[in-house]
C-alpha cells in the first residue's frame, strides 16, 4: 500500500476509534462532528509522534519492569496532552476517564485496523 494512502487509512481509522471511545464513554466528548473526530484524530498523531516517543524511551526501564503496563498511563498522558490542546476534546477526569480511553482507543483502533488492512489486502490480491 502506498505510503499517503496507508496514512489516511490509519488517521480515519484512529478517528473512527475516538467516535467509538466517545460513544462507549461517558467522560470522553468529541465536538466538532466528522471533522471534530478528523480534527482529533491527527493532534493525536502529531502528539504522539512527538511527544509520545520521548515518553516511551523515558519510560522504557518501567516498561519493562511492567512487561509494558505503564504503556496505558503513557497514552491516557497523550489523550490528556491533546485535551489541552484542543477544544474539540473534553476529558473529565484523568484518573479513570484517559486511562479507559486509552484502552478502548488502543482496542478499537487496533481491531479496525486488522479489518481495514484485511480488506484492502484482499482487494488487491
Amino acid at each position: 500500500m502506498p505510503f499517503l494512502l496507508d496514512l489516511l487509512v490509519r488517521w480515519l481509522v484512529v478517528a473512527a476509534g475516538f467516535a467509538v471511545t466517545s460513544a462507549v464513554l461517558s467522560g470522553l466528548e468529541v465536538t466538532g462532528g466528522f471533522w471534530g473526530y478528523v480534527w482529533i484524530a491527527a493532534l493525536f498523531g502529531v502528539v504522539n509522534a512527538i511527544i509520545g516517543t520521548v515518553l516511551r524511551i523515558v519510560t522504557l526501564p518501567l516498561r519493562v519492569v511492567t512487561l509494558g503496563l505503564i504503556s496505558v498511563i503513557v497514552s491516557a498522558v497523550l489523550l490528556s496532552i491533546t485535551d489541552g490542546l484542543s477544544d474539540h476534546l473534553t476529558i473529565d477526569d484523568f484518573f479513570w476517564t484517559a486511562i479507559w480511553a486509552a484502552l478502548v482507543l488502543g482496542i478499537v483502533t487496533v481491531i479496525l485496523d486488522l479489518v481495514l488492512r484485511g480488506l484492502l489486502a484482499r482487494r488487491t490480491a
